[in-house]
């Protein structure tokens, strides 16, 4: 091996120790590691903060690997700079049981700060973690004290901008002025399918430099001195993001440069071997780590000392602004005020009929009164999903942020922005749209189930009831879609003070809740302690005999259709319960005796939402019959459509006596 210096050194370790694990798994992607190793190398090594041994310290920089299938120089960096990452677990990379997936998955990998792997989602996620940053640090920088003071880095790829949802993501950094958000954009020009000319031939520069980014152009991938300059010069510029346009080469050294095999197969050994002849490596030897680079890698000891110099900080800050200090704490610690609960309002019987994005909304001011990191908005639908905290200013830019974010017609960057700041810490975020358009976030929010963030969704315009607005605004399948996401909670309340609980839930979970609301005034139910133990436990009996004929189980709006027609049916002698189920996963989530006591064994079951039927057959397990709607709507008042769908009174009350014959 020629020792031509150290940095050199490194940065073929960085590339072999991927590429060896790519070749031992037989699978991943070595391209991107051996052509953006330099890059990597010059940030982590001269300009990262972090600290290896505390991978909560709140103020390191944050590193999203957006360019998610290059998992393999991610776990590299992390291994020799110190992290509790074994060499072993390179190994076993993309391995049963390993700290190495096939791509980077946060709370698995110590490090990674965020799931990547679905392009794009990583640069949103970065645009949330900057947003948080600045939010943080107009709320608790001092002077003499800048407790929060943390840069944001990505490395981005081709396929990376490509996607919708980086645009969306990127429109919004520059229009806030990110000025802290520094992405680096590994410009092989070779994506899977070939050379980006086959789809992609626009004008990055002008591009971003249309959404009031910094552009700065690195023509050799592999000069360290170059790519520092760039850093250097990103870091000076405090008014907008920065995007360093690196030219780099796909499977750089190997047989396979430039070209897309090199991009998502292993080299292969012959390949491999050549490889690192070329670069003047070992090539017998894998996994190799030369000493000298391990000791010019490992961050340890300088984390040690950043996070050291910060704690002594923060003791100073915390003895000039404890009611300050104590605030951070509580938050970055993600607890919330002592009797927060209390700030939640019910409401009485008269203070119905009303949409319950309505009632969400008063909920929502209600608490921002008390819990003051609660920061979100709506994809340009605020007056419609009543979203906005009145007595909060809006986020207008990075000097001038606030908790109220208008961002535009962008749903999926919305859904990434959220789970940045989640991640980020020190926030609850929470975000907002039409429920027929969660589907243009449905990636993000999957991503926020497996990372289990605390996300709060809040989607109105539920159901049929949306009327006029027709087929393309009227959720069918949507609810359902939703409720099939491992690990997300989805609550449907029937009326003011379920929507109450809904908020205390979701306040009071570590993953994200999807809240699910009408447009269409509903009564308030009278039953408040019912509602307040029974909707935590995700099915309560609302109303009806002790020993019923049929049991009657309905969500959201068709609650009150459902005690409608148990009233109907009690005039005709026939006995029956009305069972609100909010929420299935948590329902589920209940004791077997709990469940049997609200849908008695041996007691048939009609269910009643609007919404496809689709799954709603298990609870039949005794007999009974699923109401609900298997095709698209129409543009009609919504009273004319549930009608017309079956979701009324004599449609419900006909087929119970059909049941009973």
């Amino acid at each position: 091996m020629k020792k031509d210096n150290i940095a050199d050194i490194t940065i073929n370790t960085l590339r072999f120790l991927a590429a060896d694990a790519v070749q031992q798994a037989n699978a991943g992607h070595p391209g991107l590691p051996l052509g953006a190793a330099p890059m990597a190398y010059v940030l982590w090594k001269k300009f990262l903060k972090h600290n290896p041994a505390n991978t909560a310290w709140y103020d390191r920089d944050r590193f999203v690997l957006s360019a998610g299938h290059g998992s393999a120089l991610l776990y590299a960096l992390l291994h020799l700079a110190g992290y509790d990452l074994s060499l072993d677990q390179l190994r076993n990379f993309r391995q049963w049981g390993s700290k190495t997936p096939g791509h980077p998955e946060f709370g698995h990998t110590p490090g990674v700060e965020t799931t990547t792997g679905p392009l794009g989602q990583g640069f949103a996620n970065g645009v949330g973690m900057a947003m948080a940053e600045c939010y943080l640090a107009n709320k608790f920088n001092k002077s003499g004290f800048n407790i929060v003071d943390h840069n944001t880095y990505a490395i981005v790829s081709d396929g990376d901008l490509m996607e919708g949802i980086s645009s969306e993501a990127a429109s919004l950094a520059g229009h806030l002025g990110l000025g802290k958000l520094i992405y680096l954009y590994d410009d092989n020009s070779i994506t899977i399918d070939g050379s980006t000319d086959l789809a992609f031939t626009e004008d990055v520069e002008k591009r971003f430099s249309a959404y009031n980014w910094q552009v700065i152009r690195v023509i050799d991938g592999n000069d360290v001195h170059e790519i520092e300059g760039a850093i250097v010069q990103a870091r000076e510029v405090i008014n907008k993001p920065s995007l360093i346009m690196i030219k780099t080469e796909i499977g750089y050294g190997s047989p396979k440069q430039g070209t897309s095999s090199a991009h998502g197969e292993p080299l292969g050994e012959e390949s491999l071997l050549a490889t690192k002849d070329t670069l003047n490596w070992p090539s017998k030897e894998k996994f190799h780590v030369p000493e000298e680079a391990r000791a010019n890698f490992d961050a340890r000891k300088q984390g040690e000392n950043s996070e050291k110099n910060w704690n002594n900080i923060f003791n100073e800050y915390s003895e000039e602004h404890p009611e300050l200090a104590s605030n951070f704490q509580q938050i970055i610690n993600g607890e919330m005020p002592a009797d927060w609960e209390s700030s939640l309002p019910y409401f009485s019987v008269n203070d119905g009929p009303v949409a319950t994005r309505v009632s969400s909304g008063n909920v929502l001011n209600a608490l921002s009164e008390v819990v003051d990191n609660l920061v979100g908005g709506s994809a340009d639908l605020e007056p419609s999903n009543k979203t906005f905290q009145k007595s909060k200013p809006i986020f207008k830019s990075a000097k001038n942020p606030g908790q109220n974010i208008h961002f535009g017609v962008r749903e999926h960057a919305m859904g990434g922005i959220a789970n940045g700041l989640a991640l980020h810490g020190g926030i609850i975020p929470y975000v907002a749209t039409f429920l027929i358009f969660s589907d243009y976030m449905k990636a993000s929010i999957r991503l926020a189930a497996l990372m289990q963030t605390r996300v709060i969704y809040i989607f109105t315009h539920d159901s049929l009831g949306v009327g006029e607005d027709g087929p393309t605004h009227q959720p069918i399948e949507q609810l359902m879609s939703l409720r099939l996401i491992p690990g997300l909670t989805v609550i449907r309340p029937a009326d003011a003070n379920e929507t109450s609980e809904a908020w205390r839930i979701a306040l009071s979970k570590d993953g994200p809740v999807a809240i699910i609301l009408t447009r269409q005034n509903l009564p308030v139910m009278h039953n408040i302690d019912q509602i307040i133990e029974g909707v935590p436990r995700g099915a309560y009996i609302v109303s009806g005999d002790d020993n019923p004929q049929i049991i009657l189980l309905a969500t959201g709006s068709e609650v009150s259709l459902a005690e409608k027609a148990r009233q109907s049916l009690f005039q005709e002698n026939i006995k029956s319960r009305v069972v609100s189920m909010p929420s299935r996963e948590l329902f589920s989530s209940q004791s077997e005796e709990y469940r049997n006591t609200v849908l008695t064994p041996g007691i048939p079951v009609v269910t009643v939402e609007a919404g496809v039927s689709l799954g709603w057959h298990s609870y039949l397990s005794s007999g009974g019959k699923v109401i609900g709607i298997d095709q698209f709507g129409a543009s009609a008042s919504g009273e004319f459509l549930m009608e017309k769908f079956g979701l009324e009174v004599k449609n419900v009350v006909r087929i119970v006596k059909e049941i009973l014959k």
